[in-house]
């Protein structure tokens, strides 16, 4: 009897890739309204001032919804599956922004607004190039040794400078300026993300333990020695607390993120209050920053009347719950700087606790996507990259609030977004285009592997021979019919 063949099992359908959605329609409604948001607001102001809505309103809104909307055709259709909240956030911050500047100008009969407006224009421009040019994130590691080189340039030069509004963090050319430090930042991420991706092993898994903490090993030192000396020398020499603190703390966070060792954290404490404590004791415009933060009441006590720290507090406290509404507050009384270093005393004065909030909930939601695009990245520098930049911001709104509300030394730093200040703006829409890409490259589907080909089979062997029951009869070696 012929052995019967088994047929070929027919190959199944391919697997269809998973499909994720890419809400750029959610992403142009949420930026249409982050637009009319801020349209508002400035019709508000008007009608609080003048008792009228600004004649230019509507260019106001149509400029911003132009600009809003480039942004938004660049990511379209270079990074489709980015995250669809971190445009429109960066649009509400700009326009709320330009609101406030606009209604200071009103109050101190100058004109900031229509020069922040350009600024705004050269980011948005900017945020497009990258988007459009940057196909893929991890060439940016062909220049991580270039752009550490450049960061240090940058942050020498003002040294050499003749000291502005009492620090040496400006450059100026002709009647341009603009703080190297805010280019400086962005580029050293770059640098940690890249040698932490490449030395996370080293860092993480050897060193020593001294009571409850794995401290690392000395030579494993070497680099955030280095990292000290430089923050130590941009605090002494150009009299710039703020930028040292975020330059160091941007470091620690991500050489905490790449290894998990509190150990890194502990030493990095240490270095911070070995590098400020001795410059806020001697250098005279640290310490005079130290001093007012605490005795901010100390020029009312002498008969010299508010100084600009005890009016923040006075216009935080003026706003109470609800605020003044736009256009009624007296955060003009601060003077100096009011729509920069201090501009988050007038939203705290005009919208109130409830406002003040809602604005620290964007930046919290800015900076979660953020964080939440580095999560899903399996690439160790997208993801240390995405988390530093992610942290940048977070450090920069910290120490500035912290700054206005007295929780610590000022710094001189702007507000991300809202303060007046070119080269702040333009730098934070180079890093909001960046977290655009990084969460594009995380929410892409990936194209599995095809599988490999089958490998010719053997033919099948015949059937052998049933074994007879017992008590059949059949002579062995026989198949029963």
């Amino acid at each position: 009897m012929a052995a019967a063949t088994v047929p070929a099992t027919p190959a199944g359908p391919a697997t269809p890739l998973p499909r994720v959605p890419t809400r750029r329609g959610t992403e142009l409604v949420l930026v249409l309204l982050a637009v009319l948001i801020a349209a508002f607001g400035y019709a508000d102001v008007g009608l609080a001032i003048d008792d009228r809505v600004p004649p230019d309103t509507l260019g106001y809104g149509v400029g911003l919804g132009l600009l809003a909307l480039l942004g938004h055709l660049a990511v379209r259709f270079r990074a489709p599956y980015a995250d669809p909240l971190l445009l429109p956030l960066a649009v509400l911050l700009n326009g709320l922004g330009l609101v406030v500047i606009y209604r200071l100008d009103r109050a101190t009969a100058t004109s900031s607004a229509p020069s922040q407006l350009v600024w705004s224009a050269l980011g948005v421009a900017l945020f497009a190039a990258v988007v459009l040019l940057l196909r893929d994130y991890r060439v940016l590691q062909r220049y991580t040794y270039l752009l550490a080189f450049g960061a240090i340039v940058l942050m020498i030069v003002p040294i050499f400078l003749p000291a502005v509004y009492g620090a040496k963090i400006w450059i100026q050319i002709g009647p341009l300026s603009f703080q190297p430090g805010e280019v400086a930042k962005i580029a050293l991420a770059i640098f940690f993300a890249s040698y932490l991706a490449l030395n996370r092993d080293a860092l993480a898994l050897t060193g020593r333990r001294v009571w409850k903490l794995e401290l690392p090993r000395g030579r494993d030192l070497g680099p955030i020695m280095v990292i000290w000396l430089v923050s130590t020398a941009v605090l002494f020499l150009e009299q710039d607390l703020g930028t040292c603190l975020i330059f160091f703390g941007l470091f620690l966070v991500m050489l905490y993120t790449a290894t998990g060792r509190i150990g890194w954290i502990a030493v990095g404490l240490v270095l911070v209050g070995l590098a400020v404590v001795p410059v806020a004791l001697w250098e005279p415009h640290v310490h005079s920053r130290f001093v007012d933060w605490l005795h901010p009441m100390a020029s009312i006590d002498a008969g010299q009347g508010a100084g600009q720290l005890a009016q923040s507090l006075f216009a935080f406290a003026a706003g109470g719950l609800l605020g003044t509404g736009l256009g009624q507050g007296h955060s003009y009384l601060i003077g100096f700087a009011v729509k920069s270093d201090w501009i988050l005393a007038t939203f705290g004065e005009e919208i109130g606790l409830v406002g003040l909030a809602a604005l620290m909930l964007v930046y919290l939601v800015l900076v979660v996507r953020g964080y939440r695009a580095g999560a899903m990245l399996r690439d160790p520098f997208g993801r240390l990259l995405a988390i530093g930049l992610a942290s940048l911001l977070a450090l920069q709104v910290f120490v500035v609030a912290g700054g206005v509300t007295d929780l610590i030394p000022l710094t001189g730093m702007t507000m991300p977004f809202l303060a007046q200040g070119g080269s702040s703006l333009v730098t934070n829409w180079v890093l909001v285009a960046l977290l655009v890409r990084l969460s594009d490259a995380a929410r892409r589907p990936h194209v599995p592997p095809a599988p490999a080909p089958d490998a010719p089979s053997a033919p099948a062997a015949p059937p052998s021979p049933a074994a007879p029951e017992p008590g059949d009869g059949s002579a062995p070696g026989t198949v029963r019919p």
